[in-house]
């Protein structure tokens, strides 16, 4: 939002929490940051969330503060859906290339009025609740979305002209195209965030093809409030789940993947869904893992309070999970610790613990290299954990590998004040104030 210019002391990548933060910290020592996100709405992944553990704070009252200081932040730019097509290095600073995509609606002209939205006759499954909610096919993304403007679905419209008709500025541009943007940067902040593996990923557990085994980040939808179903109901029949499971490592620690590592929020975000649904009254809650690993700051005693609370921690590996005629998922599971005991319980709906994976690959967009797990290498990790291998790129929250949101505000300063240790400098020609 606001004029692009031509120079940027700092181009951040990814308007995530962490992106958010490098921003808004570099922002304050008086540096022009251009922050890019790909979505058509900062927030990243945090806005979407229920709560935030192990305090159970309201996730979107912390994230969506954050969003609105960086909208507004004269020193701030943020130019949203838009991709990075290449990061070059040029001098003492970096030749960035941007496509911005097309909305179809003129971003200075919509007043995020939803006339548009509340007209047209498509709907399409949300993407923003992991399909299980809907949408128009032109839209505002949510209602805590920055800019609060609306984007047109090309593949869904069917140019009906209803939303034309409607709009009280005339904002809506069928004939919109993508823009090629060039300009320069002095350093580069990237927080490109994360995603979860993929569902089909582990097929034994049939995470793309059994109704009842869901996301766990569609399940942090259901959870919220402004969520697509207002309670907790499974997706094949509406039904309020009686007996749910919780699958651990469904997504990480698993060679056969290529995932071997540890992901480190799985086990709390399982424990926190778990103990928000047991407030709900009387349904009964088994988490099967190989071990827990609550290593944060209260992680202990939140494991401890989710055990208090009834919750079954049960100490299995999942081998496979089936389901009947009625869609239960069947969990077949062999106990650890009880001479490999096999059993097979059926439960009302499973959420799989997804791993967390790199959101970005850059494949020579960006002069910086990844590591053998697909997240930005860190040669001295230790000393300087956000330094790439690039002189003047750096790497903030989960893009340098899995964290919870802590340690990405974190990371995310700490990537911002090595940016402007790295203007000072004078290797990365500052913008004049």
């Amino acid at each position: 939002m606001g004029e692009l210019k031509n120079r940027y002391d700092v181009l951040v990548i990814g308007g995530g929490i962490a992106g958010m933060q490098a921003s808004l910290d570099l922002g304050e020592q008086g540096y022009k940051v251009l922050l890019v996100e790909k979505d058509p709405s900062i927030g990243g992944i945090m806005v979407g969330l229920n709560k935030v553990f192990p305090t159970l704070d309201c996730s979107s009252c912390i994230c969506t503060p954050r969003m609105a200081e960086t909208a507004h932040h004269r020193n701030i730019t943020i130019q949203s859906y838009t991709e990075i097509e290449k990061v070059e290095k040029k001098g003492r600073g970096f030749s960035v290339k941007l496509l911005e995509k097309p909305r179809y609606v003129v971003l200075e002209d919509c007043i995020g009025c939803s006339l548009c939205e509340y007209e047209c006759p498509v709907d399409v499954p949300h993407e923003y609740d992991y399909d299980l909610g809907a949408r128009r096919a032109i839209y505002i993304p949510h209602a805590n979305a920055i800019p609060q403007v609306a984007v047109l679905d090309v593949e869904h419209c069917t140019f009906c002209g209803k939303c034309v008709k409607v709009c009280p500025t005339d904002c809506i541009d069928y004939t919109q195209e993508a823009r090629h943007l060039d300009l320069e940067v002095g350093a580069v902040v990237v927080a490109s965030g994360t995603t979860i593996t993929p569902m089909g990923a582990k097929k034994e557990y049939g995470g793309d093809k059994l109704a009842n085994v869901m996301n766990p980040l569609a399940m942090e939808r259901v959870q919220s409030s402004n969520g697509p179903y207002g309670h907790i109901l499974r997706p094949s029949d509406g039904k309020v789940p009686k007996s749910i499971a919780y699958v651990q490592c469904a997504g990480s620690r698993d060679k056969t993947l290529g995932i071997s590592y540890c992901s480190r929020v799985c086990c709390m975000y399982a424990l926190k869904q778990a103990i928000l649904t047991k407030a709900y009254g009387d349904v009964d809650i088994t988490i099967y893992h190989m071990d827990i690993r609550a290593f944060g700051k209260g992680f202990e005693q939140f494991y401890r309070r989710a055990m208090n609370d009834g919750i079954n921690i049960v100490k299995a590996k999942v081998a496979k999970i089936t389901e009947d005629e009625e869609k239960n998922p069947i969990v077949r599971i062999e106990m650890i610790d009880d001479d490999g005991r096999v059993e097979e319980v059926k439960h009302d709906l499973v959420i799989l613990s997804q791993g967390l994976v790199p959101k970005w690959h850059p494949d020579g967009q960006l002069p910086a290299e990844e590591d053998t797990d697909g997240f930005f290498r860190i040669p001295d990790s230790k000393i300087h954990p956000t330094v790439s291998t690039t002189d003047g790129i750096f790497i903030a929250g989960v893009a340098a590998g899995p964290k919870d949101i802590p340690d990405a505000i974190i990371e995310a300063g700490s990537a911002a004040m090595e940016a402007a240790i790295y203007l000072e400098s004078g290797k990365g020609a500052p913008v004049a104030v």
